[in-house]
């Protein structure tokens, strides 16, 4: 075990032999006591397990991946910090991973589509990393944020008015997985066929799941087809303004940020917009000062991300040095894992959980540094357009059963909520608007007749008196 004293800590054990495995190792930690990070555990009480493990161990934690590889968990919202801003000391670069140098974990591994060296920003450090950010950053900055929440509330009210009708829903699958997924879709340039089977390969993919890979080479595939007829007909969208950018991108790396993206941002959306639902829905006073104006659905979004992150842990990064860490002995080649929302907690920095974050955007649902999401003002708009909608069309929408008997589920990266059932009052849809005629062409206007020279000038004389006696008060 991992020890905050001046001692020098042992690092996390390594998989122990086939053998020597728990037989049910989400149920209790593994070798050595070192936790694992997923599991009951995980899902069940996530900020009880983090608090535990600070009070244990500080701000950095000895954990176990899947397959028992060892890596460390920061907790510290400052030590947070400090990996993320320290690209020099925790490169992205896959590659130095010492579990993929000697070949314990690969290719095929469940872990490798989220860890793996990648030719994305998100696995890049210094020169490469800014060419491809600014690729990112820069075309995403082309979206007209008025245009992309009249996009996101024209696909909530077809999804609204699907259910509308019925007086009850389940609104994670019929709503708030697939609102983001809809987005993503035009936003990305993608056929809207495949965005189903995309969004389900991502999650599949966070999930670690045994057909992590098989998703993940079945997003390049259709990702790569899409770059393809991008090259031949260009659009409003993702992949034509990475094809065209200035830095050059090559094809496979345009196919590498869209799967950033994607991933990335259905997921974080789709946690976003759910966990604000919950909240709302759950706390009939939030409810209340929402709808009395006292607190804007912004601000409530703002407390969520504050609570609960929608990526709980993120890749920090692979030590290139011996260091010490948060009283911990950090080798070379070491997995660091960001502990978002432990880190929000940090009683360094939020002595109380129920402490007011109002106005305060300091936290870290977004990570830091130069790898902070992109993509984050997106998310925002995306979730509080999609809350206000649903809000506003259902305004009586209430949980149909008690909080406390909603189920969660966890892996290494997030918490996901099974399931959010909610009832209302059955209405009828929304009337569509007909589809708006195309622009007419204003009619010539006709000349008006020339004015005699005389009358011109006696006009302007009389215009000059007026405004020459309103100065003088006259």
């Amino acid at each position: 075990m991992c020890s905050t004293s001046s001692e020098p800590a042992r690092r996390p054990e390594t998989r122990p032999p086939e053998a020597e495995r728990p037989t049910c190792p989400v149920a209790r930690p593994g070798p050595g006591g070192v936790q694992r990070l997923d599991g009951r555990a995980v899902a069940a009480e996530p900020a009880a397990l983090f608090e535990r493990l600070r009070a244990e161990h500080g701000p950095v934690v000895p954990v176990l991946l899947e397959g028992d590889e060892p890596a460390w968990l920061v907790v510290g919202y400052h030590e947070v910090l400090h990996v993320a801003r320290n690209p020099r000391r925790f490169s992205r670069d896959g590659r130095l991973w010492t579990a993929w140098r000697e070949g314990r974990v690969g290719p095929q591994a469940p872990l490798a589509p989220v860890l793996a060296w990648g030719p994305d920003c998100a696995h890049q450090d210094g020169a490469e990393h800014q060419r491809l950010r600014a690729a990112v950053n820069e075309s995403l900055g082309r979206f007209d944020r008025r245009g992309l929440r009249r996009l996101v509330r024209r696909h909530a009210d077809r999804l609204i008015d699907d259910f509308a009708g019925e007086g009850h829903a389940e609104l994670l699958s019929r709503y708030a997985r697939r609102l983001p997924m809809l987005t993503l879709t035009e936003v990305l340039g993608l056929p809207p066929d495949e965005g189903p089977g995309l969004v389900e390969a991502g999650r599949r993919l966070l999930l670690g799941a045994e057909d992590a890979v098989a998703n993940d080479r079945h997003i390049h595939r259709v990702l790569r087809a899409t770059v393809e007829r991008k090259h031949a007909a260009p659009g409003h969208d993702l992949a034509s303004w990475l094809i065209a950018h200035p830095a050059d991108l090559t094809d496979d790396e345009v196919v590498h940020q869209l799967r950033l993206v994607l991933v990335a941002a259905n997921e974080s959306t789709t946690n976003l917009v759910v966990n604000t639902l919950r909240v709302v829905l759950a706390h009939p006073p939030l409810r209340g000062s929402l709808f009395g104006g006292r607190i804007t659905l912004a601000a409530a979004v703002e407390q969520v991300l504050w609570d609960e992150p929608p990526i709980s842990v993120c890749p920090g990064g692979f030590a290139t040095q011996d260091l010490e860490l948060g009283g911990q002995r950090v080798h070379a080649g070491d997995v660091l894992l960001l502990g978002l929302a432990a880190a929000n907690a940090d009683p360094r920095i939020r002595p109380s959980p129920r402490a007011s974050t109002h106005g305060n955007r300091s936290h870290l649902a977004f990570a830091g540094g130069p790898h902070e999401c992109p993509g984050q003002d997106i998310g925002r708009a995306v979730a509080v357009t999609a809350i206000d909608a649903l809000l506003g069309r259902l305004p009586d929408v209430r949980l149909a059963v008690e909080p406390e008997e909603l189920t969660w589920s966890a892996s290494t990266w997030a918490r996901h909520l099974d399931a959010l059932p909610v009832a209302f009052t059955a209405r009828r849809p929304a009337p569509r608007a007909p589809a708006p005629a195309p622009p007419v062409p204003p009619a010539p206007r006709a000349a008006p007749p020339a004015r005699p020279p005389r009358e011109l000038h006696r006009r302007a004389a009389r215009a000059g008196r007026a405004a020459f006696a309103r100065l003088l008060g006259r």
